[in-house]
């Protein structure tokens, strides 16, 4: 069987993702694709993110229509910053006779060998770069030709560009406007109903006082 691995913060989950694991999915033909939420990113900072549980419980609800995809809560579980070869590490033990197919962007796809242990990746599971026509360039098919020397099994999936970020959606979500349609239904109401990524109030009364 054929794995997908999707691993993202998802702060908040938007359609683009819901588009781009669709894409994945039909591209890379993959029997099944496990969307992981991060604990702590080791490259990004914690800025306005919400919970674990919440992130999970929103991938859940964006997900849920669609076939084969299932949202894992593995690194969820880790106490310290994640690591993708130790999530790599656990499914090879979890899902032993499935062949591990890595998702990312080829932004990713360029800082391969900066990555922790990434010899270990290269060993743990194949790499699946979705990559926009403005990236299918001479600079990508050259790093793929390395990694593919250097021990990585690589595939390139055209995209369609994705123009939603989750930092636009905090954003509009702060300043009161609608994210209909940039998020799914179901999770445009959980956002609402727990307020998540509203200003705080002590923010609100700072600027007030000013």
């Amino acid at each position: 069987m054929k794995t997908g691995i999707f691993g993202g913060t998802f702060n908040p989950v938007h359609c683009g993702h819901v588009r781009l694991a669709r894409h994945y999915m039909e591209g890379a033909r993959l029997d099944r694709l496990l969307v992981i939420p991060t604990r702590t990113p080791p490259h990004k900072k914690a800025v306005d993110l919400v919970s674990g549980a919440q992130r999970m419980e929103m991938c859940r609800l964006a997900f849920e229509q669609l076939p084969g995809c299932q949202v894992s809560g593995l690194e969820m579980e880790r106490p310290e910053k994640s690591y993708t070869v130790d999530t790599l590490e656990a499914l090879h033990m979890q899902y032993p006779e499935d062949s591990l197919c890595l998702l990312m962007g080829s932004d990713m796809f360029l800082t391969m060998t900066h990555w922790k242990d990434w010899q270990r990746i290269f060993q743990l599971a194949s790499l699946c770069v979705g990559a926009r026509e403005t990236d299918l360039d001479g600079r990508l098919e050259a790093e793929k030709i390395r990694l593919e020397q250097l021990g990585a099994s690589c595939e390139v999936i055209p995209l369609e560009p994705m123009a939603l970020s989750s930092t636009e959606i905090r954003r509009r979500i702060e300043a009161g406007q609608s994210v209909s349609g940039f998020v799914p239904e179901k999770v445009e109401a959980y956002i609402l109903k727990y307020g998540l990524y509203q200003k705080k109030s002590s923010d609100l009364t700072a600027k007030g006082s000013r």
